[in-house]
């Protein structure tokens, strides 16, 4: 008798606000008074009129802490007699948040599911209910949740539609396409589709035997054809029909085609995926089988949440994909993406993203020297030694132009030193402050150091031996740049390196060599030959990969090589070792 003379208060304060404007509760207030309404309207259908569990707390009190909590217990206690207790259908959702308003829209999501067991698809007169992206399952409530928080990206379609959910869904997916955040490159697709196309067929094989088709089967096989993924669509309506009878389709079968490549692709796999469960056994798949991958099982909803979240950079600090050979690869996905997006991680301290900045900004600067002449200044006339290979530097200014000088400082030192003989990359070079208004001061109190003096010249001694042995011998006369055969010179930077097999226990790794005609390296050629020109041996050819022959050299910066493409030339290499730089 209390829980529906609260009731009819509730009524009549709605009532009274309807005439107050200036009354009017904040839209979420609304909702829940809404709710709660609805929930005690289907209660009397359920238990009875004035009959209610002995728990039950019918709260409508929007200023008290509870009243979010108590909507979702009430709804809960209400579906245990609806369904029986803690019998649920399979897409209730449940409070699966910390967030009011997320717990809410489950429960009137729920609710509207108890709802259609007890009266189908009628509602009583007096039924409030809400928008209909309530009753949307979760996945698609949450993806339209995460359009709109992160992109400002609201639903339009009109909510009278029969069909909202599906079509909302599609409208999402569009959203996507538009915002350039569907995951599938166009590049791709042809095979892709065509893949769609062989895999259409192996269940066509399976069922109905060699050549034996429904009538009308298309049976494009043609990448290039501009109707393939059409036909694919109709053949697989049509092998659908003689499966599983006219019409009749499997729970989530989406069955149409989007103005998105894309999107239409993956509806097909997904569907052709759902039909192979239904018609060979699930996860029964004939020999040959293309769709490998196990996310193009999942409902396109959820395929399209995860794209959104795929292009966050810290989504991968945030969430495990499951196993791909998981039996519940689609469920466990659904269930943490979901929980993702209605618990979303707290925003970063700001204090640790400086931080963190910080880090990344020192990690990114610092590097390690290979055998790097040093300087007290940047035009490189006084002298100080030959900074190790291996010792760690922090550098902090480029000088300007073209100059390969930087200001860098470590154990004992802040000199000048050539990136080119250092670990440090063109980017992060190219990312450094200039010299511009600034005089850093030099110095170095290491035990390497051994200046101010000039730069030492091979006139004889150790210096002299090491030059001699590190540098091939000349090939050009003075000033030029071409040899005998016509070859042009470039540096090492002009050497696309693809890594085939490391060998870190033997300090090499083999490799695959082009040279290019530009450090871009956009337009290059094979490496023909590569000569050491201590030993004067060409180094032998282990294999081809790709049409490339493969080398086997060694780890660091190599000047005892003549590199040969058809144009062509180089007399140094620079491989990267993995114990420094990663692989």
């Amino acid at each position: 008798m209390r829980a529906l003379r609260r009731i009819a208060g509730l009524a009549l304060v709605c009532l009274t606000i309807s005439l107050v404007p200036q009354a009017q509760p904040i839209p979420f207030d609304q909702f829940l008074l809404n709710l709660r309404l609805d929930l005690e309207i289907l209660a009397n259908q359920a238990f009875g009129e004035r009959l209610r569990p002995p728990a039950w707390t019918a709260n409508a009190d929007l200023t008290s802490p509870s009243i979010v909590a108590d909507l979702w217990f009430d709804n809960e206690q209400l579906a245990d007699g609806v369904f029986g207790v803690g019998q649920r259908p399979a897409d209730w959702i449940g409070a699966t948040s910390t967030n009011a308003q997320i717990v809410a829209r489950n429960v009137r999501h729920d609710l509207e599911l108890s709802a259609d067991r007890l009266l189908g698809n009628a509602r009583p007169a007096d039924w409030v209910g809400a928008d209909p992206l309530t009753r949307c399952d979760r996945t698609v409530q949450n993806l339209a949740l995460t359009l709109q928080t992160r992109f400002g990206v609201l639903p339009a379609t009109p909510a009278n539609l029969p069909n909202y959910c599906a079509v909302v869904r599609g409208e999402l997916e569009a959203q996507l396409v538009a915002l350039q955040l569907e995951p599938i490159p166009s590049t791709a697709l042809p095979e892709l589709v065509l893949a769609v196309r062989g895999d259409l067929e192996r269940v066509a094989d399976e069922k109905l035997g060699l050549n034996n088709r429904p009538l009308g089967w298309i049976g494009n096989k043609e990448i290039t054809s501009p109707t393939l993924a059409a036909d694919n669509f109709a053949d697989l309506e049509r092998l659908a029909d003689e499966l599983l009878g006219r019409g009749q389709r499997p729970a989530n079968w989406v069955g149409t085609i989007s103005g998105s490549g894309g999107v239409t692709y993956r509806n097909q796999r997904h569907d052709l995926e759902l039909l192979a469960d239904v018609s060979l056994g699930q996860g029964v798949r004939p020999r040959g089988w293309q769709g490998t991958d196990p996310i193009v099982r999942c409902a396109p909803s959820l395929q399209s949440l995860l794209a959104v979240f795929a292009r966050d950079p810290s989504f991968e600090d945030v969430f495990t994909m499951p196993a791909a050979d998981s039996a519940d690869y689609c469920r466990e996905l659904s269930a943490n993406l979901n929980a993702l997006a209605e618990n979303p991680p707290p925003p970063p301290d700001p204090d640790e993203v400086a931080a963190a900045e910080e880090a990344a900004r020192e990690a990114r600067f610092t590097a390690e020297s290979r055998f790097a002449f040093s300087y007290l200044d940047a035009a490189a006339t006084l002298y100080m030694g030959q900074m190790p290979s291996g010792v760690k530097f922090r550098a902090w200014y480029r000088n300007f132009g073209q100059s390969n000088m930087m200001f860098v400082s470590g154990d004992n030192f802040a000199l000048f030193i050539d990136r080119r003989w250092t670990t440090m990359s063109e980017a992060a070079f190219a990312g450094l402050p200039t010299l511009e208004g600034v005089k850093p001061l030099a110095f170095c109190n290491a035990d390497w150091c051994s200046g101010p003096r000039a730069t030492p010249t091979p006139t004889g001694g150790a210096l002299l031996s090491i030059i001699v042995g590190a540098t091939p011998p000349a090939t050009l006369a003075p000033g030029q740049n071409v040899d005998a055969a016509g070859k042009r010179l470039v540096s090492w930077n002009h050497i696309r390196v693809t890594y085939i097999q490391q060998r870190p226990d033997v300090r090499r790794a083999q490799v695959a060599l082009e040279i290019c005609q530009e450090v871009a390296q956009i337009v290059c050629e094979p490496v023909v030959s590569v000569k050491n020109n201590n030993t004067g041996v060409n180094e032998p050819i282990i294999s081809v990969a790709n049409g490339l022959n493969v080398f086997e050299l060694p780890y660091g910066y190599s000047s005892n090589l003549l590199i040969e493409g058809n144009t062509l030339f180089s007399t140094d290499l620079w491989l990267n070792d993995p114990a420094l730089s990663g692989p």
